[in-house]
């Protein structure tokens, strides 16, 4: 039996020159692009990615809300690029009727 070993990967999470993207750099040496999972939600994002015997993995929380569905990304040469935006202040914010 293969023992797989389990790693964090390397990432840095950084605003971009004018504080309106998320940009996400996650190094995975070695990896095919198939084998790769990103999932982002407004508060947070999660990573796996899988060679033989070594899985890379793990889930990360961002201090200001973004929008998951506008969330580009590449990969090349071991590296994914993500730029996701931030939400506009009041983007998802509801009217509320007052009576």
């Amino acid at each position: 039996m293969v023992e797989t070993l389990r790693l964090s990967p390397a990432i840095c999470a950084y605003p971009d020159d004018t504080y309106e993207n998320l940009k996400i750099e996650v190094v995975l040496p070695g990896i095919e692009k198939e084998n790769i999972s990103f999932k982002v939600v407004e508060d947070g994002f999660y990573i796996r990615a899988t060679k033989e015997g070594v899985e890379y993995a793990d889930s990360y929380a961002v201090c200001c809300p973004i929008s998951p569905e506008k969330a580009t990304a590449t990969y090349s040469n071991g590296v994914l690029n993500v730029t996701v935006p931030y939400q506009q202040p009041f983007e998802k914010a509801i009217d509320v009727k007052i009576e």
